[in-house]
């Protein structure tokens, strides 16, 4: 039987040459269009209570490919064109089983340039990645090497706001393999003035990517604000805005990938809670610093990467009162205000740091979980002299 591995997503710059930048220009145009074509045709259909599938919009495809109009669409390999009607498939069925919105139509200026490339629209050779339409291989800076013996199935190419342009292949890694178990559990409690803090104790600084180039950004954007519209000088101002926002992305995702890598590495079980950003970003007071800490991004990285490792990954209601609760003896605060980082217990007479105490909080929902198997429902009153231990966990005291 074969083994099974992990398919990885390996990004790299890369420098086109004027006829390959004005050729994946091209493709990219090509590309958006025949995207918003498709989605006017399947929303056309919905308006009518018709559903279009695939098939369908593929189809239309080679239509619009003989029309005056569109003859264009055949300048430019036909397989991008083909994966963006799979894009656009995959987005209904996200819409249709409830995980996303209904799909939106891509904007020029907005929406991501990119392109798409299957194993039958690329070649490559000796290190060197040639794509359809093009008689030279792409000038890749191969800052890491591509697993052994793999062979990239699916090639990405994209181009930044900041101009900058990219390159992800797609491949099977061997090299991912399950991390030996160790048994340990840690609580991790994410925050503003730390990034997170452990139920071991450890607090992990919070780097604040984006107050730290903010009066960079600031400027920039101020000279963006009296360019000419349409204007070549605004056309560098926005470059040159978008270069300081990429740079203070790369850095917090670089940050978060390493951290990550970390807890994994380290820990068997990871006890996270369950909070709604997008909520919690309405606050005009700390929607600037909740953005900058990335906390979805945070989780997004930590579970793919538990699941690549073997890991676990729990998270905890978010109605539990995980700050509020002490951890020594159960007695709940009935008031615990953001400002008050350290507070003492009424019942046991704890002195508690705050994120010290929801860590170990989470850490001990955490564990009940594994041990029944089910979530955490929320305490929402003082447990009456009850101990510590017995929180109920779906319907369930422990």
């Amino acid at each position: 039987m074969a083994a099974t591995y992990v398919k990885r997503a390996f990004k790299y710059r890369f420098y086109p040459t004027d006829v390959q930048a004005a050729e994946l220009s091209r493709t990219f145009g090509c590309v958006r269009k025949v995207y918003n074509l498709a989605l006017a045709a399947r929303t056309a259909a919905w308006a009518k209570q018709e559903r279009v599938n695939y098939n369908q919009t593929s189809a239309m495809l080679t239509s619009w490919k003989k029309t005056e109009e569109l003859s264009f669409l055949n300048a430019v390999s036909s397989v991008p064109l083909q994966q963006a009607l799979r894009h656009l498939q995959s987005a209904f069925a996200n819409f249709f089983a409830k995980r996303a919105k209904y799909p939106r139509f891509k904007s020029k200026r907005q929406s991501r340039a990119s392109a798409e490339y299957t194993s039958s629209a690329f070649r490559f050779r000796d290190g060197m990645l040639t794509l359809a339409k093009m008689s030279e291989p792409l000038d890749i800076v191969w800052s890491r090497p591509l697993p052994e013996g793999s062979t990239p199935t699916t090639v990405t190419v994209s181009r930044d706001a900041a101009g900058r342009w990219f390159v992800s292949v797609i491949c099977d890694d061997p090299t991912v393999r399950v991390f030996p178990a160790n048994g340990t559990a840690v609580g991790v409690d994410v925050g503003l003035d730390h990034l997170l803090t452990l139920s071991t104790g450890e607090k992990i600084a919070n780097p604040r990517h984006e107050r730290r180039d903010r009066s960079r950004l600031a400027k920039a954007q101020r000279e963006l604000s009296r360019k000419t519209k349409g204007s070549v000088n605004r056309e560098k101002a926005r470059r040159k805005v978008a270069k300081i926002h990429a740079r203070i992305t790369d850095r917090r995702r670089d940050y978060l990938h390493k951290l990550t890598t970390r807890l994994v590495r380290e820990n068997q079980t990871l006890v996270i809670e369950d909070l709604t950003v997008r909520n919690m970003v309405r606050n005009r007071n700390l929607a600037r610093a909740i953005s900058d800490a990335a906390w979805t991004e945070f989780r997004r990285l930590l579970e793919y990467k538990a699941a690549w490792y073997g890991r676990q990954v729990i998270a905890v209601d978010r109605f539990f009162p995980s700050s509020k609760l002490c951890s020594h003896c159960g007695n709940l605060t009935k008031s615990l205000p953001l400002y008050v980082r350290t507070w003492m217990c009424g019942g046991c007479g704890t002195t508690h740091d705050r994120d010290v105490n929801a860590a170990e909080n989470l850490l001990a929902a955490g564990l009940a979980v594994t041990v029944c198997g089910a979530g955490v429902r929320p305490q929402r009153r003082d447990p009456a002299g009850q101990s510590a231990t017995k929180q109920k966990v779906s319907g369930r005291e422990l």
